[in-house]
């Protein structure tokens, strides 16, 4: 994989910026409630400066119609050096729709951290063919717009992630899940949701420990990408580990195996030291993609291939950080998995 620039940590009292790349939704007027959640959030819980970007409120419409708008708020936001960091309001369908916007070289020259998740994963490429390492995280309208309040997991993970220099070190699953996203009517703003026990990480297959750079993101997003200047090229696959988790609309089963299959066409899953995979949200077809996944990657000689499976990302709450680049860690034998460098500087 090539070396990625990791950007400057996070400290209170920084400037950060929310912004809309997908899904308008954070300027939707009867969701505007959670936006504002999650900012202050980002305020009273960090102690950040939080700014919008111009279309970061826009109306949902807008935002679908204009995704120049969109990459001219991404680029503004990594030009401005007041702002530390950018935050992805939500994910969505068509982040693909700004790549004629992108300006790589304002990225480049501009590191600093961008977070999301989902869709997100369009940008956290562009990001990466931009040579900076990103973080695979929560989004203003999800996480740290949590009904009540975040969840101690996912706020120690910010923190850990974004804030601090050292090792991530171990990273467990959540002890607890939120169940499946509640209706965002603002009547049920003070309704805290239920956690339900987690199942500790699930061995797939794999018997030693191995350690590989961090790339990944959503797998139907990334499947999306196949073919387009985003994806990066085959050898970027080399010892690495590949992050994957499924979003909510629980694809098939099919999906899962025609996407895997392809990946091994391109010879992709040849290349990596090992497979860190999330929970399904809400634990839909969670036992079919665990078989599923050992039986498509048997297909390729890869059964010896590490894969760690029930991991706290992605699609789930609370969730853990993923930082592109960042050198990572499977342990087979004790079930393990652990990030062995910091994200940021």
């Amino acid at each position: 994989m090539k070396q990625l620039i990791r950007p400057s940590r996070l400290q209170p009292g920084d400037t950060v910026a929310t912004v809309s790349l997908s899904a308008g939704l954070a300027g939707t007027p009867q969701l505007r409630w959670r936006y504002e959640q999650g900012k202050r959030r980002l305020q009273e819980v960090f102690g950040l400066r939080v700014v919008e970007m111009p279309h970061t409120l826009a109306p949902q419409d807008h935002v679908a119609a204009h995704p120049e708008d969109r990459a001219a708020d991404l680029m503004q936001a990594f030009a401005d050096p007041q702002i530390k960091a950018v935050f992805s309001c939500i994910g969505g369908s068509d982040s693909i729709r700004l790549l004629p916007y992108i300006d790589y070289d304002v990225i480049a020259a501009n590191p600093k951290i961008f977070c999301g998740y989902s869709d997100t994963t369009v940008n956290h490429l562009m990001c990466y063919k931009a040579g900076l390492a990103s973080f695979y995280g929560p989004a203003v309208l999800t996480d740290f717009a949590e009904n009540v309040a975040m969840s101690r997991y996912t706020v120690r993970a910010v923190r850990q992630s974004l804030f601090e220099t050292d090792p991530v070190g171990n990273v467990p699953v959540a002890g607890a899940v939120i169940a499946p996203r509640s209706n965002w009517d603002e009547a049920n703003k003070k309704l805290q949701r239920c956690y339900e026990p987690n199942a500790p990480y699930l061995l797939l297959q794999g018997r030693e420990t191995v350690r590989g750079r961090l790339i990944g993101g959503c797998f139907e997003v990334l499947s999306n990408l196949r073919g387009t200047e985003l994806f990066p090229p085959a050898e970027d696959f080399d010892d690495a580990i590949l992050f994957l988790e499924t979003s909510e609309v629980h694809a098939p089963v099919w999906m899962i195996e025609d996407g895997l299959r392809t990946l091994g066409a391109m010879g992709v899953l040849q290349r990596l030291s090992g497979i860190l995979w999330g929970r399904p949200q809400g634990g839909v077809l969670f036992e079919e993609y665990a078989a599923a996944i050992p039986a498509v990657l048997a297909e390729f000689g890869c059964t010896e291939l590490p894969v760690l499976y029930n991991a706290s990302f992605g699609h789930n709450e609370p969730k853990m950080i993923l930082p592109y680049g960042t050198l990572a860690e499977i342990d087979s034998e004790k079930c393990r998995f652990a990030i062995l460098e910091s994200g940021v500087v």
